[in-house]
């Protein structure tokens, strides 16, 4: 898999001065193409965790890479102060194939959610109800890591540290409806959830609660918000999740694909739940860039493609049927399959982390996830040959990781 006839270049040095918050992997890339990543020692990785779900279309693709170079010789900032004629289409294009009707553009997905959060309480607060400030999530949810998007997040462990528990923020148990109906009250001002969950353990929400979420909403005057930041535009067969239940939102948050690797996120909504997002309401200095907006539109021009989208659905299915051939042969290593189209969670019987070592030894790249599952998050474009690839470069990491197991058990006994 090393490039032979290059000369040996030594890793680089890792810094002291980065902040200690990432455990990780001693691995520095140089270059991508493709679902290909190689280190500046010339060694060839298989991405199938595409950034978590950001580089959509794989590395390096001419039309993004054009998108950027274009932009950059001509204006990189100016100020949402004035017109960014980029920003109008990339809006235009969203809602167009979207339930909504406005977008808000942010520089990632924490802050959409940020947004997603403030527009439906701002809604409430216009219409004479200030009360209503209660955003109801689910355990086992991930939203981002600015505060109020833990708050809002399922899970305590990302609060630790931070200070007591934001109000306004309600947890209940996933997939329990009656919890939920009861738990809405006067002060309920929404409900956010990940339609295919990510880091939760890859969990995809049935379309039949999709739609009662939809339906109770509608009941309650409670606004319903999506986190389609890792499972929208395009990943699960469907330019939206939400879609294969036919159950739109009142508000949206996307990110990750949108820019293709370029930092660039959204709030999407009605325009009647973003009423009361008035001048002043809200702001970003960077969200909206003209070079963040080239790329945007770009990558939603790609992204948008039928034959894109079928490609989705044809090679994740074969995705799945191998997987499920792994699960036969190692039912000790791989105990469960989950997720929808190319957000492709595996629950494993193995510490992940481990595992995650042994892909990498096959030079696979994956995704951690909670409830111990591993992640398969691959480029949207990515090929039946490169899919069969991949999985050659799993089964290699599952005979590992039973090997390990019998090792470990033998030397217990």
């Amino acid at each position: 898999m090393a490039d032979t006839s290059a000369p040996p270049v030594s890793p680089p040095v890792p810094s002291d001065h980065l902040m200690g918050v990432y455990a990780r992997a001693p691995l520095a890339f140089e270059r991508g193409e493709g679902v290909r990543l190689y280190t500046a020692e010339g060694e060839e990785y298989l991405d199938c965790m595409a950034g978590i779900a950001v580089t959509a279309l794989g590395h390096g693709h001419p039309k993004l890479v054009q998108a950027v170079k274009d932009q950059a010789e001509k204006l990189w900032h100016t100020s949402n102060i004035f017109r960014i004629p980029n920003q109008e289409k990339l809006a235009d294009l969203l809602t167009a194939h979207t339930f909504a009707d406005v977008c808000f553009f942010t520089n990632s997905g924490a802050e959409a959610i940020e947004c997603a959060i403030k527009t439906a309480r701002k809604y409430h607060w216009s219409k004479g109800h200030p009360e209503r400030i209660d955003i109801i999530g689910f355990e086992g949810s991930f939203h981002g890591r600015t505060l109020a998007a833990v708050n809002a997040s399922g899970n305590p462990s990302y609060l630790e540290g931070f200070g007591p528990p934001m109000p306004g923020f309600v947890h209940l148990p996933y997939g329990d409806h009656d919890a939920l109906r009861a738990a809405i009250g006067p002060t309920t001002a929404a409900i956010i959830i990940e339609p295919v969950q990510g880091e939760g353990g890859a969990r995809a929400l049935p379309d039949a609660c999709l739609r009662g979420l939809r339906q109770l909403c509608d009941e309650t005057g409670v606004l319903l918000i999506y986190d389609e930041i890792q499972c929208g535009l395009g990943r699960t067969g469907k330019l939206f999740a939400y879609e294969w239940a036919d159950a739109p939102p009142d508000i949206m948050a996307v990110a990750k694909a949108l820019g293709g690797g370029f930092p660039v996120g959204a709030c999407l909504s009605t325009i009647a739940a973003a009423s009361g997002m008035t001048p002043g309401s809200h702001g970003s200095t960077y969200g909206g860039n003209p070079l963040a907006m080239a790329v945007g539109v770009a990558s939603v021009e790609e992204l948008v493609k039928p034959e894109l989208m079928d490609n989705v659905r044809e090679v994740s299915g074969y995705l799945n049927q191998q997987i499920s051939g792994l699960k036969d042969r190692y039912p000790d290593v791989v105990l469960d399959i989950r997720g929808k189209g190319m957000l492709i969670g595996v629950q494993l019987g193995t510490p992940n982390r481990e595992f995650m070592q042994h892909a990498r030894d096959a030079h696979l790249l994956i995704a951690g996830g909670g409830d111990n599952c591993i992640r398969l998050l691959p480029p949207l474009n990515l090929t039946r040959e490169e899919a069969r690839e991949a999985i050659q470069r799993l089964e290699m990491a599952c005979e590992a990781a039973q090997a390990k197991a019998r090792s470990n058990k033998a030397g217990a006994a």
